[in-house]
């Protein structure tokens, strides 16, 4: 919102992804970036994991009756994430050398899951 306020969903989201990034942190993950917006997505956490840079999505459902938040991550959606990691490391050359991955954090009422390479990618593609 214009105002500075957040919605009640915003919030939500900021929540889930506090608790997405205490989980990766706490197994020894490490933020480099936080919310990248590009042209045509978003990433909500750029982790390092040792040499590896990790794009994490968080998806947050306060009910799992149609799932889990993983359940959610669409081919649109997918296709989004690619997109915006592709710019990113366009933006960032010393990442296009690194090995690359994408995890998917679902928060949910069965609590956090955390699916390392949830996404799967042609690294050659990059």
């Amino acid at each position: 919102m214009s105002d500075g306020t957040r919605t009640p969903r915003q919030l939500s989201g900021d929540a889930a992804e506090d608790a997405a990034l205490a989980l990766l942190q706490s197994n020894g993950l490490r933020l480099v970036q936080r919310n990248y917006r590009a042209r045509r997505g978003e990433i909500d956490l750029v982790m390092q994991d040792g040499e590896v840079l990790v794009y994490v999505e968080v998806r947050f459902r306060s009910d799992d009756g149609h799932g889990d938040g993983l359940d959610s991550v669409s081919a649109s959606k997918r296709s989004r994430l690619i997109n915006a990691a592709r710019q990113y490391a366009q933006e960032h050359p010393p990442v296009a050398r690194m090995a690359q991955r994408f995890d998917v954090v679902a928060l949910g009422a069965g609590g956090l899951r955390w699916v390392r390479n949830a996404i799967q990618v042609n690294q050659g593609a990059w």
